[in-house]
């Protein structure tokens, strides 16, 4: 037993120590999340951009946000001339600066019924990549508006694809999918879960499945994508928009377990993933940090020729803050997605890392400057 004298002597220097250790467990608990500060002083790669402009304007603003980008070019425009000017300014943006930008190209579907139109892609790809593009985007088009001259819808499984996707893979390029849609796509508008699906499908009742019973299913897309990774299990892919399965993390989850080459990026689904975590925050806590590996950070900003860089800039620097804010704290939020507030899940530095910027450079080595 310690003597009263004895222990009033050593009393203070234990408070002392116990105050001391909790500053330092509280110091270590704010040292495992970014905080607001930390959005400016973290590299960052956005890796689902659409950067067509002339001008520097937008990629310069976004040094200040510490931001790098895959470039994307899509074929999706009836013209053709359209589509080669997506993929002219895809690499005038990485020639003028090659250390932010990342770019990626399309191939070409107007030849597709061209008994050669696999060799034709290859030769094309062939050049692209000298020129340095990383990857290759294919789009919803396919499999839900794309037919050969007899009127038969191409899927993403056709044998067509086959040598062009071997080709890829010995090139060590990547495949980008955005393949199928949100699931809220076959839903009658007001059945949807986010406000931004709402507005699109609104807006472009052509992609509006609900409206089109003719088409192939939900369940169908998202087969045909399965059978082409199925067939190619060593291409590196990422599936573009959580895979088009972003109403469940645990089909997420599933879908990255299956296919160990895939990734995942939240591109324009940032707000579904909001959406489940209103409902179950640990449940998607969860899912990011057990598959830390595999996710990948973008948001599907874009900015054309005849846009406004710097409106546009200020739009996107609002989103990437909504974004830093929602995966990094555990405040609570409004965000344009949801008509309701939601709590950020505070995922820990290292998963954060990774999301924003490790995960992108090893799925696209040489990329920036490495």
């Amino acid at each position: 037993m310690l003597s009263n004298s004895l222990r009033a002597l050593i009393l203070p220097y234990l408070c002392i120590e116990i105050l001391l250790s909790v500053l330092a467990t509280s110091t270590l608990a704010q040292s495992q999340h970014f905080s607001m500060e930390d959005y400016y002083r973290i590299e960052k790669i956005d890796v689902h951009a659409h950067i067509y402009s002339d001008t520097l304007d937008f990629v310069s603003l976004a040094k200040r946000d510490r931001f790098r980008f895959v470039n994307m070019a899509v074929w999706s425009d009836p013209s053709p001339q359209e589509n080669l000017e997506k993929h002219r300014t895809v690499f005038l943006q990485f020639n003028a600066d090659r250390d932010r930008t990342a770019p990626v190209v399309a191939f070409p579907l107007e030849n597709w019924d061209q008994p050669d139109w696999s060799q034709q892609t290859i030769h094309y790809l062939d050049n692209s990549f000298k020129q340095g593009a990383v990857g290759v985007k294919v789009w919803k088009n396919i499999g839900m508006e794309f037919r050969d001259k007899d009127g038969k819808l191409i899927m993403i499984d056709d044998p067509k694809f086959d040598l062009v996707f071997a080709f890829m893979k010995a090139q060590h390029k990547v495949l980008l999918g955005h393949l199928g849609e949100p699931k809220n796509c076959w839903l009658p508008i007001n059945e949807m879960t986010t406000t931004n699906d709402r507005s699109y499908f609104q807006e472009n009742p052509k992609y509006h499945m609900a409206l089109h019973p003719e088409m192939p299913s939900y369940e169908q897309q998202i087969a045909a994508r399965d059978r082409m990774l199925v067939k190619n299990p060593d291409l590196v892919f990422v599936a573009c928009h959580l895979a088009s399965l972003e109403w469940n993390v645990d089909e997420i989850a599933s879908f990255l377990d299956r296919f160990p080459k895939a990734m995942v990026e939240v591109a324009a689904r940032t707000g579904q993933l909001q959406f489940q975590s209103h409902r179950d925050r640990q449940r998607v806590v969860n899912f990011m940090v057990r598959h830390q590996d595999r996710i990948l950070y973008g948001t599907d900003t874009g900015v054309d020729r005849n846009s406004n860089s710097v409106r546009f800039y200020q739009q996107t620097h609002d989103k990437w803050l909504r974004d830093w804010k929602y995966f990094n704290t555990d405040q609570i939020l409004s965000v344009p997605e949801l008509d309701y507030a939601i709590q950020g899940l505070a995922l820990p530095k290292e998963v954060v890392e990774k999301i924003y910027r490790i995960n992108a450079m090893k799925t696209f080595p040489g990329s920036w400057g490495q």
